[in-house]
């Protein structure tokens, strides 16, 4: 090995061609050209995104519960049963914000998408409850309250924990604020 390989280099060479290609499609490059989010950063929009998601559910489940009375009860509406599913979710997804910067050298961008994939695939379950004769109101703040988390979480991980221009004076390749 030369010395001018890097092992990251090395590693991706094993990898197939066709792989490769499909994986720059989503703009994972393993070329990232900025520092990751600061730890500290992080911690701080893990919190805020969780703490937001939480009173955003709970205001939504208040507003369902007035708006559609016969929800009331709703088991999906306990606050022991969204909370932790809620809590569990907005820290994958605090989680996967630093990898997805260390695999992009586009994080927002991809993380975005991520965002929007990970919300339809998260409705699937509402679906499911729904074709097996759960409320169609109940159901559809469901869905509102997964979108509330995508909403909440997503903005405050890419501004409160955002990718950091390098010590060594490159930029990332990052998208403008507003994405």
């Amino acid at each position: 090995m030369s010395a001018s390989v890097r092992p990251r280099e090395d590693v991706l060479a094993l990898v197939p061609d066709v792989v490769l290609q499909a994986l720059a499609v989503v703009a994972i490059d393993f070329d990232p050209r900025h520092d990751h989010p600061a730890a500290g950063r992080l911690a701080l929009a893990t919190s805020v995104a969780v703490i937001g998601s939480l009173l955003a559910n709970a205001l939504l489940v208040a507003i369902g519960t007035t708006v559609f009375p016969a929800t009331k009860g709703f088991v999906h509406f306990a606050f022991s049963d969204y909370g932790t599913l809620t809590v569990i979710g907005v820290v994958l997804a605090c989680a996967a914000w630093p990898i997805v910067s260390r695999i992009s050298s586009v994080p927002r961008w991809v993380f975005f998408r991520l965002a929007v994939v990970v919300t339809l695939v998260l409705w699937l379950p509402d679906v499911w409850i729904l074709i097996h004769g759960e409320p169609p109101h109940a159901v559809l703040v469901l869905m509102l309250m997964h979108l509330a988390i995508a909403f909440i979480t997503y903005p405050t991980l890419v501004h409160l924990a955002p990718i950091r221009q390098r010590s060594d004076g490159l930029v990332g390749r990052s998208l403008p604020l507003w994405i």
